[in-house]
């Protein structure tokens, strides 16, 4: 045979949560729960709000809240939880059997009694609403932060970033394509080439040099071209062979000193041999 308060009780600790847990669920007090597991319902408060502390805590047990109402009703305690004309008795429960999942309890030895005109029709007793606490909020070391504050800043240290990660990409960008678009400085001339003297073939009128070679191994030292009336043509000084179209029609000039390419009766194309390699 169990009392209200030890159905309470065992279907709290069958859930595996206290007392203090209970009572932040439903925004019931503790010492209110406590005293009903304790069958004690004498709170100092009028009985609505008994009845509807008892059904609130029943329905979140998963425990059949009209009986359990009906049940303390059945007490006949008076208001407030205040023993009556009738006192607390165990019989009147009979046997009963708890199930899960707020299955109706079964009295083995006691018909249930009648259901009241408020269990009849629950719409016709306000049940009522606990007071509202505020929700928990963790305090911010030093005292919390204001947070309009905190919202202002944000504001400044966002546009603060953006910024900054604007000038990054710029600075890249224009690194890059400074980079890119900048020209290439030219190849350091070898040392050879700046300090030795190179001989310049002279146009007189336009001519074609058709090849020029090295003696010593025949290899093609500059690319075969044409030169119009005033324009030279710079090789490098060693032995070479220069074959043109037209050898009166070409001078050769070494040191800022200009040398015929042929003598007075020879003229047409041919090869020209020179050599100022000696006089470096």
């Amino acid at each position: 045979m169990q009392t209200i308060g030890e159905r309470l009780e065992e279907a709290r600790k069958r859930k595996g949560i206290s007392i203090r847990e209970a009572a932040e669920a439903t925004k019931i007090r503790g010492d209110y729960l406590h005293k009903f597991e304790s069958n004690q319902f004498d709170i100092k408060l009028p009985e609505i709000y008994v009845r509807g502390f008892i059904r609130n805590y029943s329905n979140f047990l998963k425990l059949p809240a009209e009986k359990l109402v009906n049940d303390y009703l059945a007490l006949g305690l008076g208001e407030g939880g205040r023993p009556g004309t009738r006192t607390l008795n165990r019989e009147i429960y009979g046997k009963m059997e708890i199930s899960h999942a707020g299955a109706p309890a079964k009295n083995s030895n006691a018909a249930e009694p009648a259901p009241s005109a408020a269990a009849k029709n629950p719409g016709s007793e306000p049940v009522p609403r606990p007071p509202v606490r505020p929700p928990f909020q963790p305090r911010m070391p030093l005292g919390g932060l204001d947070r309009a504050l905190l919202a202002k800043n944000g504001v400044w240290l966002g546009l603060g970033a953006v910024i900054i990660i604007g000038l990054v990409i710029w600075g890249i960008v224009g690194l890059f394509g400074s980079s890119a678009s900048a020209p290439r400085a030219p190849l350091a001339t070898p040392v050879s080439a700046v300090t030795e003297e190179q001989v310049y073939l002279v146009a007189l009128r336009p001519v074609q040099i058709l090849s020029v070679k090295a003696k010593s191994d025949s290899r093609e030292l500059v690319p075969a071209t044409s030169l119009e009336t005033g324009q030279t043509y710079p090789v490098a000084n060693v032995p070479m062979l220069v074959n043109v179209s037209a050898r009166e029609a070409l001078q050769i000039e070494f040191k800022k000193i200009r040398y015929g390419a042929a003598g007075a009766n020879v003229s047409g194309p041919g090869t020209l041999s020179l050599d100022f390699s000696a006089q470096r």
